[in-house]
């Protein structure tokens, strides 16, 4: 595969004295500017003056003038010229001699400097020494040396010379580094080390040595098997080599191609790749090399120039030919002579037109890094996907277009596995650059073509696109959604719009079943979105329909409001417990996180639950085939909201409860209402529960003082000891267990008084003896607490004695400490630590005003 990297041109159709008749032919040439210097077989040096223009075409023409010529006065043809426009001078090489002319008469130079027995001499391309107006050269010489001179404009001076094992027949020179082919083998010298290092033999049978600099310490030789090697200044090589073709006579170099020249073809190969570009016929060769990044061949009698192609049509070419990666390279190398700017936006087009390239043969992984490097207007691709556009997008391709492609369907040619191939890789090349600098400005496009994209696969990600910030149109979206029986994301994308009404009706044809989908997450997910609802009239317009799907769920529209949710009329306990009444189960709830919860002290909303209770209990015994434990549960629930709570109606709950002898109940609201014989009577005689009826005596007690727990523990025993009872016998073992309890407080005396005198001093032993260890440590207490009291008064009164046997001195000049003011009458404050002030200076009796310090931790009485 090829391009059309360059165009022959002809620079000079006829160079002067070579006419047909003449034997004389072009020898070598060096072209400095627009001058142009030839010299000829016959001892002569031409100079022209070349002109390059442009016809209307846009094709490169070459006008000349012929300026002079030379006779050097010999018979040997002109060897080697080289301009050195520094110096105004012609380095010409001719029988062996390098001398130097004037490059404008050709005159000889002033002094006549000379260097003989030279093969061969090149300019140094990167000369180490700092005067602009002197040249570096170095000569191959007939006796095995290479010699290192400096010219200035009249002078040669010689500078080293470096013995050889063989004579050098090609010399070039790069810097401190001398590339140089011998008679067998090329060689790289080091003339500030005077290093030599041997490179590969040379075959010169069948091949032409040949050394040439490319860049900084790089060379390319002829090797074997017409094989172009790359070499360093350290002997290596760092780039594949060249395969050319045989009988090279010439090499040229402009970045980034490798021009070689033999006696049929013009050869032009990358330096990136090492691949063939371009062959130019073209016979009669016989020299061709670069010029200040111009290139020109001479045949025997003419001149022409290989004219560089514009890089862009290169590229372009390269491009058609669906050849990416070289029309890439070919850029980056080009010499395009662009600012910054102007480069980095014509490289992002071609980046773009390659990305598209490589997308349409489904070469997607380099297609995806070539649409994200290139920054490629995101809108280009997705309208390859037919309908995937917003509707409401006015969107045209660019002119000139990036691509030929229709749509992805051109692409694929009916292969449904290769439409979902592409529509994969355009979701995953919108999740990539989704927030990104690729997506700015195009939102609303790209979250559009996910949601597509998505619905079509039911993707897990549809939902979170919708819930999150997203940039879908509802109207363009709906229909889509709808056409994939996506329903609960639809859903979502109305609420995200604001249109929540829509999106519960949604929701309530998911719940009830006329509609269905995998993604939706249930009912319960609707109670919650109805309990953040700000909006009171849509909650109400679905309260009905959620209590009737489940009241004890549905009741979480009331009980789970927003914590920061302003008050409403709508939404008063009041308003919703009247409304509830058709929902037993769900006002019971209701109340439970009004009481329990919100803990409101209102008497209507515990009577209420209390009431609710009760009833609950009552239908479950009145039922039939209920279990034992549900109406245990009940009644526990019951028993609880009766102990815990002090703000029902005690008579109208205790009326109920005695008509259905709910005993346990009774116990509770007889506490309530402080008759607290009747509730240990009826735990003792009716329920014959005897823990319970101490841990009544316990609860009933909780935040009242010892007398009031003795009271009632009292009660409890003169019930386990009324003698009206006519089974006392059996009370008898209770009441001697509530002596011995370690909880239970009495009043040793009036026990003893209450204590039957049938009871024996052995029934009463342990009571007794705690009573009397109890007893004899309050004493034991009450002393030591007296005792420390009376030493903590000692202590204060020997402290006040001190202070006052200290005199203090008072005069109508001592200042206060505060203030600073003289004291005018005798009443003043002395702090411990000897600071006086006025009284009313004095504002914390324990805190010295100057210094701060803590005197004591009491309060200020």
């Amino acid at each position: 595969m090829s391009i059309k990297a360059f165009e022959l041109v002809p620079a000079i159709e006829r160079v002067h004295r070579m006419s047909e008749k003449t034997k004389a032919q072009i020898e070598c040439m060096d072209v400095c500017g627009k001058n142009l210097y030839i010299g000829t077989t016959d001892c002569f040096v031409l100079h022209y003056m070349l002109e390059e223009r442009s016809n209307a075409s846009g094709k490169v023409l070459f006008h000349s003038n012929s300026q002079g010529q030379k006779h050097l006065a010999l018979k040997k043809p002109i060897a080697q010229l080289k301009a050195a426009s520094a110096l105004n001078r012609i380095l010409v090489l001719c029988d062996n001699t390098v001398s130097m002319l004037n490059m404008l008469d050709l005159e000889p130079a002033v002094g006549g400097a000379k260097i003989k027995g030279v093969t061969q001499f090149c300019l140094n391309e990167s000369p180490v020494g700092n005067n602009p107006f002197c040249v570096e050269v170095c000569v191959a010489l007939k006796k095995k040396q290479v010699a290192l001179y400096t010219i200035t404009e009249d002078r040669i001076n010689h500078v080293k010379d470096m013995s050889l094992p063989e004579p050098a027949s090609v010399i070039s020179m790069d810097g401190h580094v001398v590339c140089a082919a011998l008679l067998s083998q090329y060689c790289m010298l080091d003339y500030e080390t005077g290093q030599q290092t041997d490179l590969f033999p040379i075959d010169t049978e069948h091949m032409r040595p040949l050394v040439k600099r490319v860049s900084r310490e790089e060379f390319l030789l002829t090797g074997p098997s017409a094989l172009g090697m790359f070499v360093t200044s350290e002997g290596i090589s760092q780039r594949p080599p060249l395969q050319w073709s045989e009988n090279l006579i010439s090499v040229g170099y402009v970045h980034p191609y490798i021009l070689a020249m033999n006696d049929e073809f013009i050869t032009v190969h990358s330096i990136l790749d090492q691949q063939q570009k371009q062959a130019i016929p073209f016979q009669g060769g016989v020299i061709m090399n670069d010029y200040d990044g111009r290139i020109f061949i001479a045949s025997t009698k003419e001149i022409y120039s290989l004219v560089p192609v514009a890089w862009e049509k290169q590229v372009q070419g390269l491009l058609a030919d669906k050849r990416t990666q070289e029309a890439l390279d070919l850029t980056r190398n080009a010499n395009h002579g662009l600012t910054r700017d102007n480069f980095l936006k014509k490289f992002k087009r071609i980046q773009q037109q390659a990305a598209f390239i490589e997308f349409s043969r489904r070469n997607l992984a380099e297609a995806q890094e070539l649409f994200k490097n290139g920054q490629v207007d995101v809108r280009e691709l997705i309208s390859l996907y037919p309908r995937l556009m917003p509707s409401t997008s006015n969107f045209q391709r660019s002119v000139p277009g990036l691509h030929e492609i229709a749509d992805v369907n051109q692409l694929a040619r009916g292969d449904k596995q290769v439409v979902e191939e592409y529509k994969n890789f355009l979701r995953r090349y919108l999740e990539d650059i989704r927030g990104t600098v690729n997506a700015r400005g195009f939102k609303q496009e790209i979250d559009v073509a996910l949601l597509k994209l998505y619905a079509e696969i039911n993707s897990p990600e549809l939902l979170p696109l919708i819930e999150v910030d997203s940039g879908c149109d509802l109207k363009d979206c709906a229909e889509w959604l709808e056409n994939y029986e996506r329903h609960h994301s639809l859903a979502m994308l109305c609420k995200y719009h604001g249109d929540n009404d829509k999106a519960l009706n949604i929701w309530s044809r998911l719940v009830n079943g006329d509609i269905k989908d995998d993604l939706f997450p249930g009912f319960e997910f609707v109670v919650n979105f109805l309990s953040n609802l700000s909006d009171h009239d849509l909650v109400w317009k679905y309260v009905e329909w959620a209590l009737e799907k489940d009241q004890e769920l549905s009741i979480k529209i009331f009980t789970e409001r927003p914590a920061q949710e302003p008050p409403s009329e709508r939404l008063r306990p009041d308003t919703v417990i009247d409304y509830l009444h058709r929902f037993p189960r769900a006002v019971v709830s209701y109340l439970e996180y009004l009481v329990f919860q919100k803990k409101l002290e209102k008497e209507k909303y515990h009577t209420h639950l209390a009431v609710l209770y009760l009833e609950n209990v009552l239908n479950l015994m009145k039922a039939n085939g209920v279990k034992k434990e549900h109406i245990d549960m009940a009644r526990s629930k019951l028993r609880t909201m009766l102990q815990v709570s002090n703000l029902y109606r005690v008579q109208l709950i205790l009326g109920k409860a005695k008509e259905q002898e709910m005993h346990a109940e009774c116990a509770i609201l007889y506490g309530k209402l402080e008759d607290h014989e009747k509730a240990l009577r009826i735990l003792v005689h009716q329920l014959r529960d005897y823990a319970a009826a101490e841990n009544y005596c316990i609860v009933n007690s909780e935040g009242r003082d010892l007398n009031y727990r003795k009271r009632l523990f009292h009660i409890l025993l003169s019930v386990y000891l009324d003698p009206a009872n006519e089974k006392k016998e059996l009370l008898v073992e209770p009441a001697i267990d509530l002596l011995n309890s370690n909880v239970t407080d009495f009043d040793v005396a009036k026990v003893i008084q209450i204590i039957p005198d049938t009871w024996s001093i052995a029934m009463l032993s342990l009571f007794l003896r705690r009573a009397v260890r109890t007893n004899m440590h309050g004493n034991r207490m009450t002393h030591i607490e007296r005792m420390m009291s009376r030493g903590e008064n000692l202590l204060v009164k020997q402290t006040s004695i001190e202070d006052m046997r200290e005199a203090i001195v008072m005069n109508e000049e001592r200042p206060c400490a505060v203030c600073n003011r003289t004291f005018s009458d005798p009443s003043f404050v002395r702090y411990p630590n000897g600071v006086i002030t006025h009284i009313h200076c004095a504002k914390n009796k324990h805190v010295c005003p100057v210094t701060g310090k803590l005197f004591s931790t009491s309060k200020q009485s």
